[in-house]
């Protein structure tokens, strides 16, 4: 089928560049649209996912994934006011994260690859507790061989499509061999729990979409249109996935910048996006070069600096918007100057009227974050710092998730004992290691292990009692989620609370516990707003179908109580760092570089582009990770629209000790005549002054009237010498070497000095 304009409604195209028209119009075949930073890739795909639509093509065969749930959310909201809902012309269209659409094929598929019903996905901390009980199986130290380390290890092998049979086989040192072991051991950890970590959802699909024709002729008679959002940040196992199901039509568009690729850390790989041509011949590349997002300083700074790096693909990148505000320069004395002087930016943007949420603080490593924050407080900005899934990560909420999840997955281990005695009801460390030893020596689930304790003389008085009455209640709770309604979600979640006597106050409750059970509240909130998925991403589709309904399957039971459950705690379970993000809210946003990926705001400052931080020291080694670095900071400066400041510190405390920093080789790569400089660290002769004050930003008088050096009089102490001045909240401090008494420190605002 080709496209052309003429062929799509005015409506979708009349707004359009004639590179996105290109793109949008792009008929048969594999495409990359090459897009830069506010290019409008948004707006590309979902205007090829409406134009298709309108040019005939059943939106059940079309598939569109990214990376986040905010991204996949605007996809969804923006083709929803495309194409009309009413007549059915979007049901069956599929716009989803590629991990949440792989537990839509595992759900469907899981029993091919080893998966149960019900299976459970475990998160950072879940992956934690998972691969401590490994490592103590494996009879490896968790000391030698750290939870952190082995689970990296493990994540990068399974990104590589290498399960541990394969990462064995090539384990050729002691290291490697006992990551093997380790990696053996978690294996098994998960399949006893019935359970998935993030990667196997990417690793079992692919491997499933390798071995498994009919499954994968299924999805690919499904899926013949496919979009791909940020594809430079596809690993190995997502670009298998993506050609797998794209193999047959080769109706692949993958939308992308090089420029901006900047997890290669977390498995990404860059040449999935710099090879495309290679591995897709006949290709057809769209640049788009246009800027909509920001002004011509900022556009014309980030491009200089992208320019150095080596490994991309050059495209003119431009902009209509006007020269705007030249980039700021800032090099500071220390970390607290650099602070205040990004407060002072941010009050300044303030004062001409834009909202603080449009604001944002940018920084390579979290730990940069602190002293920024205390200084925003002090001059009440309200500011948030954006760290992933918050309120999911308290404890309250974690143990109700617990219960939750072995509800519908009994044999999740990390969950069971998680919960299995809180709140404490009598079943301690030592009777769970003996259920522990029980269940594994019988080969049994844990849960089968307490089921079966009590007749087993395993334990006995209260604790038999106490873990026969626990075995009950989750057998309950598993029997009514197969009983009742979706739509009854809220009211289970409440009554688990209710029962578990986890949202229960003592009788002496604290402010800590009143916050706990608030918490527990809001989640019963979360489960009332979830709904069901319209749409079931997996269907069987004859490849002649006129249309599709959308309807649950032939055969297949309406869906229950456990299927709303199931999918809720998926929903929960695959929330990213910038999903965390409230572009609502009322305050300056705070957040690292890689988080802040794909979003935009009117002003940015980013701090601390210092060498050993941006670049980071782990990449000084390496001219591809210093690339990657550099494009680190080119995704930095382009989330600014109007306003980017950029700074440095000459000194930073590190781990408590102050050291001195040298700025980054790429502030030295930003065109000088789209940026304004300002080193405060020469500013005085003699000696150096420090600011904890944003007026400092703007105000040098008193430094000028007194500087290091000069001789001053004071109506009390006499004549004297000023050694060293330091501007802090409340007042230039300036220690001075009186003649008559010695060193003294005065606040020279209140201090009554002359020149002497």
């Amino acid at each position: 089928m080709t496209l052309s304009p003429a062929d799509v409604p005015t409506d979708l195209t009349h707004d359009l560049t004639s590179a996105q028209l290109d793109a949008v119009c792009h008929g048969e075949g594999p495409a990359l649209v090459l897009a830069g930073p506010g290019s409008g890739k948004t707006r590309v795909i979902t205007r090829r996912i409406a134009a298709l639509i309108a040019r005939g093509v059943p939106p059940w065969k079309i598939l569109a994934l990214t990376f986040t749930n905010r991204a996949a959310g605007e996809m969804r909201e923006r083709v929803s006011r495309l194409v009309a809902r009413d007549d059915g012309s979007r049901t069956g269209l599929v716009v989803a994260t590629f991990h949440s659409h792989c537990c839509a094929i595992l759900r469907r598929f899981g029993d091919r690859v080893g998966l149960q019903a019900g299976f459970s996905i475990y998160d950072a901390g879940d992956q934690k507790d998972a691969i401590k009980t490994a490592l103590e199986e494996a009879s490896l130290s968790a000391t030698q061989w750290t939870p952190a380390s082995v689970l990296a290890e493990i994540s990068n092998a399974k990104n590589k499509l290498r399960d541990s049979a394969a990462y064995l086989a090539d384990a050729n040192d002691f290291w490697t061999r006992s990551v093997a072991k380790a990696y053996q051991s978690y294996e098994t950890v998960l399949t006893r729990s019935n359970a998935v970590d993030f990667d196997d959802l990417l690793l079992k699909v692919a491997l499933l979409l390798k071995s498994d024709s009919e499954v994968r002729e299924l999805l690919q008679t499904r899926h013949q249109w496919v979009m791909v959002d940020e594809y430079q940040d596809t690993n190995h196992a997502q670009f298998v996935i993506a050609h797998a199901l794209a193999e047959r039509s080769k109706n692949l568009l993958v939308v992308g910048d090089p420029d901006q690729s900047i997890y290669g850390w977390r498995g990404a790989d860059i040449s999935n996006i710099l090879e495309f041509e290679e591995q897709f011949p006949g290709a057809r590349v769209i640049p788009l070069g246009e800027n909509f997002r920001s002004t011509a300083h900022i556009v014309r700074a980030a491009a200089g600096l992208i320019s150095h790096n080596v490994r991309r693909k050059h495209k003119e990148l431009s902009t209509a918007l006007g020269a705007g505000i030249p980039v700021a320069i800032f090099k500071c004395n220390d970390e607290h100057e650099e602070a205040d002087r990004v407060a002072a930016f941010l009050q300044a943007r303030a004062q001409e009227g834009i909202p603080w949420r449009s604001m944002a603080v940018l920084y390579r490593m979290n730990a940069l974050s602190r002293v920024m924050e205390d200084a925003l407080r002090r001059k009440s900005i309200p500011s948030t710092i954006a760290r992933g899934t918050a309120f999911y990560d308290r404890k309250e909420i974690k143990d109700a998730l617990a219960y939750l999840r072995v509800c519908v997955n009994p044999r999740d281990e990390v969950s069971l004992r998680r919960i299995v005695n809180v709140p404490a009801r009598g079943i301690g460390s030592t009777t769970q290691r003996k259920i522990e030893a029980y269940a594994i020596s019988h080969g049994l689930p844990l849960i089968s292990g307490f089921a079966q304790a009590g007749r087993a003389g395993i334990v006995s008085g209260k604790s038999a009692k106490s873990v026969e009455a626990f075995v009950l209640m989750i057998r309950e709770f598993a029997q009514t989620l197969e009983e009742r309604l979706p739509g009854d979600l809220a009211e289970f979640v409440s009554e688990l609370l209710e029962t578990s006597k986890l949202d229960q106050l003592d009788d002496h409750s604290t402010v800590d516990e009143r916050e706990r059970v608030a918490n527990l509240e809001e989640l019963v909130s979360a489960a009332a707003q979830f709904r069901l998925p319209d749409d079931e991403p997996v269907a069987d589709v004859a490849e002649d179908d006129a249309g599709y309904d959308g309807d649950q399957r032939a055969g297949e039971h309406p869906p229950t109580l456990a299927d709303a459950l199931r999918l809720w705690l998926e929903s929960v379970s695959l929330v990213a760092d910038a999903d965390s993000v409230d572009p609502q809210q009322g305050s300056v946003t705070l957040m690292t570089l890689h988080a802040a990926k794909g979003l935009e705001f009117d002003s940015v400052a980013v701090i601390g582009v210092e060498s050993g931080i941006l670049p980071h020291s782990r990449a000084s080694n390496g001219e591809q990770g210093i690339e990657e670095e550099r494009r680190l900071l080119f995704v930095g400066m382009t989330r600014a629209e109007r306003a980017l400041m950029v700074s440095s510190a000459a000194v930073r405390s590190v781990r408590g000790v102050r050291q001195a920093s040298i700025e980054s080789e790429f502030l030295r790569e930003i065109p000088r005549e789209s940026c304004t400089h300002s080193d405060t660290t020469e500013r005085f002769s003699g000696g150096r002054i420090e600011y904890d004050d944003p007026e400092a930003f703007s105000d040098m008088d008193v430094g000028e009237m007194f500087p290091v050096g000069s001789m001053v009089r004071h109506p009390i102490f006499g004549v004297g010498k000023i050694e060293y001045l330091a501007r802090g909240f409340g007042g230039t401090r300036a220690r001075i070497s009186f003649r008559s008494v010695g060193l003294k420190t005065l606040i020279v605002e209140h201090a009554k000095l002359s020149r002497a």
